[in-house]
């Protein structure tokens, strides 16, 4: 005789208990696993490009060159460290004419902040922390840009974007270099990708970090504000949570100014510090359109025309997504530090470097790549990959000036 399992007799209170499932059960992938899976692909490009880059920059330097070390912390790179060693400044600097000059407080805290806290971590010095902290955010950056453009545009495109981005790009160097960019982007990214989530107080609060790490956050928090407000309008209500994100995220940069000014003691020392040491102000992009005439017409060397061609090749990038289905906030962001670099008296050979986070200029040709053979897709990346990577070389080792 039979006897039936009493959790199928109809109307019986006996209940058989589940089992739980095992992690190693088939077809169950474990949580570890499943991460690595998914960041394998950021891993592999940045060792690609990174092996690449230092490899030719370390080929390109002459007898007298000061190795790589000294490379990747050329410029900003050291100002950055020196931040994290004995802080800020606490007044403004002058020269010995006695005009005012710039200093440290033009750098924005949090990545000399993370200096420190990796050298805290490991017992590295300040500079040798710096170039670690960019490479540990490089790969945060990376893994974040991939998971964002996966899930606006598939899988391929990512890749073939991530790839642009760390290697085919001029000036992708900088990513490698004791400079805050890739803390920016990295940032940046979590920012559009948490509101993509719809996960608003994440979101929130990287854009208020973001803001604490460059200036240019404002385009960042421009495009968190653009996502809440298109999430509200779909939902016909007002809900707090969005509302917060963006007014937690407008709180970063002003943050940092009125620490500065109160330093300083003058509500608008940031901005003079900035002029006086760099010359940068908004001037409606006025000294961007007399370089480009003025090197188009009658520019000498390989730098200042590249520059100008390339600088023109990024903006025509920029104005193709606007003809294309471009998620709003990527839109506004991209388009945001672009007008930013571009709008503003710095130098201009400096600008292919403060365009790299932009992300934006680089999906017009992801998606093309992503779509035609994997051949040509590949010979087309090895060849772009190779020239990037030799134009931030070039850059570093044979311009005389900060890029």
């Amino acid at each position: 005789m039979t006897t039936m399992n009493p959790a199928l007799i109809p109307g019986s209170s006996t209940t058989v208990p589940r089992a739980r499932p095992s992690w190693s059960e088939p077809g169950h992938t474990p949580l570890p696993k499943r991460f690595f899976t998914r960041v394998r692909p950021a891993l592999a490009i940045y060792a690609v490009t990174a092996v690449l880059h230092l490899v030719l920059l370390a080929a390109m330097g002459g007898p007298d060159d000061p190795g790589l070390r000294r490379r990747l912390l050329s410029w900003d790179g050291n100002l950055y460290a020196d931040i994290a060693a004995n802080g800020y400044p606490d007044a403004f600097s002058y020269g010995e004419d006695g005009r005012l000059t710039g200093n440290n407080l033009a750098f924005f805290p949090l990545y000399p902040l993370l200096i420190r806290v990796v050298h805290t971590v490991t017992r590295l010095d300040h500079g040798t922390a710096g170039i670690v902290a960019a490479h540990l955010s490089l790969i945060a950056a990376l893994v974040v840009v991939g998971e964002l453009l996966t899930r606006l545009y598939g899988r391929r495109t990512a890749l073939v974007a991530l790839v642009l981005l760390a290697g085919a790009q001029p000036m992708a160097l900088a990513f490698l270099m004791s400079y805050s960019e890739a803390l920016f982007l990295a940032l940046a990214a979590g920012t559009l990708l948490a509101a993509h989530r719809r996960a608003w107080l994440t979101a929130g609060t990287l854009a208020l970090l973001t803001g604490l790490t460059r200036p240019a956050a404002v385009a960042a928090v421009a495009a968190l504000a653009v996502a809440a407000g298109l999430h509200l309008l779909r939902e016909r209500r007002l809900i707090r949570r969005p509302v917060a994100a963006v007014a937690l995220a407008c709180a970063g940069t002003p943050l940092y100014l009125w620490w500065v000014g109160e330093r300083v003691g003058e509500p608008d020392a940031w901005f003079r510090i900035q002029e006086a040491g760099w010359g940068t102000h908004w001037d409606n992009g006025a000294a961007f359109l007399d370089f480009l005439a003025e090197t188009l017409r009658h520019g000498e060397g390989w730098v200042p025309v590249s520059a100008a061609v390339l600088l023109l090749g990024l903006v025509c990038a920029t104005l193709l997504t606007w003809h294309r289905v471009t998620w709003p906030p990527l839109l506004v962001y991209g388009t945001g530090i672009v007008v930013l670099t571009l709008c503003q008296s710095n130098y201009s050979h400096s600008k292919l470097r403060l365009l790299v986070p932009a992300v934006l200029f680089l999906v017009p040709a992801a998606r093309a790549l992503a779509r035609a053979r994997t051949r040509t897709a590949a010979v087309t990346l090895g060849a772009a990959t190779l020239f990037g990577c030799w134009y931030g070389a070039y850059m570093l080792t044979t311009w005389h000036y900060a890029i």
